[in-house]
């Protein structure tokens, strides 16, 4: 005789369905690797393939979701913005506005020795650099794109959007003080064009004050900060960009003080030379406040 098991699973109560999986619970020792990445990140210049902790940490990131999602919520409650988690960047993030590690403009002006009027100078240095080391729209989108610029080059460029930006205000009768609701650039051409390109001490130094000064203050404390690496001496010093340059520079993009520089048509790819346009003798303008230079005010 044949003999039939006493249930058949056609026959018998359904099985039941296997529990679902629940997420394990985050511990003090996942929300401390978590911060040690963050504050992997915050140190520009220390590169994920030199250290074994960051790499591990990073690869932890990409590869265990719920541990993304915990670095990335202790940046946003330190105020940062992650740009970027990868190999070649580390973790990029950048500060927002209300963030305790947001550098503002008032604050670089006092580290340069700079008074009110300076300020708005270093932040169009700033802006020069970026606009002159990604001049296009590709240059950002490619991650193999290396911007290279020199401390001459830069203060040329800027003589040069200075004299464009006369000729455009002859063109419009504008040659009084910029009004109050005048672009970033309107609200500072005149200064930096007055201003003396080089200058220089007794012993024969660069004056800090100079335009020149002023833009090797900016590039030095972009290599400070991990997003340019000096290459060399010429041209009062050149420098090649990094990963978290052109990820801050994308950030920064569609800033409308950017696209007015850039859409002067100035910016040409080089290798950070470029022609010196005469300085023009105009006396300087009152700046506006808040003119959208890319620093928070």
């Amino acid at each position: 005789m044949t003999e039939y098991p006493e249930e058949h699973a056609e026959w018998g109560e359904p099985e039941a369905s296997a529990p679902a999986k629940v997420a394990a619970p985050v511990t003090p020792a996942d929300a401390a690797d978590a911060a040690r990445l963050v504050a992997f990140g915050l140190q520009p210049k220390l590169q994920p393939s030199r250290d074994q902790e960051y790499g591990d940490l990073l690869r932890r990131y990409r590869e265990d979701p719920p541990f993304a999602r915990l670095a990335d919520a202790v940046a946003s409650g330190l105020g940062l913005v992650v740009l970027e988690v990868s190999p070649r960047a580390g973790m990029a993030v950048t500060a927002a506005e209300d963030s305790v590690f947001a550098v503002r403009m008032g604050d670089y002006a006092r580290r340069t020795a700079a008074d009110s009027t300076d300020r708005f100078l270093h932040g169009l240095a700033h802006l020069a650099v970026a606009a002159l080391a990604f001049p296009r729209p590709e240059d950002l989108a490619d991650d193999g794109y290396i911007g290279r610029v020199s401390v001459n080059g830069v203060d040329a460029f800027v003589r040069q959007a200075c004299r464009k930006l006369e000729e455009r205000a002859e063109e419009q009768g504008e040659n009084t003080d910029p009004a109050s609701d005048a672009p970033g650039l309107e609200a500072a051409w005149r200064i930096w064009a007055r201003r003396s390109s080089t200058g220089a001490t007794k012993d024969t130094r660069r004056l800090a004050t100079s335009t020149t000064g002023i833009v090797a203050k900016a590039v030095t404390f972009l290599t400070d900060s991990g997003f340019l690496q000096r290459t060399g001496d010429d041209g009062g010093g050149t420098y090649r960009t990094t990963a978290r340059y052109q990820l801050q520079v994308r950030d920064m993009a569609g800033t409308a003080a950017m696209a007015e520089l850039l859409d002067l048509g100035v910016v040409a790819v080089t290798d950070g030379s470029a022609s010196l346009m005469p300085p023009m003798d105009e006396d300087a303008a009152e700046l506006v406040a808040d003119a959208g230079l890319p620093f928070h005010s």
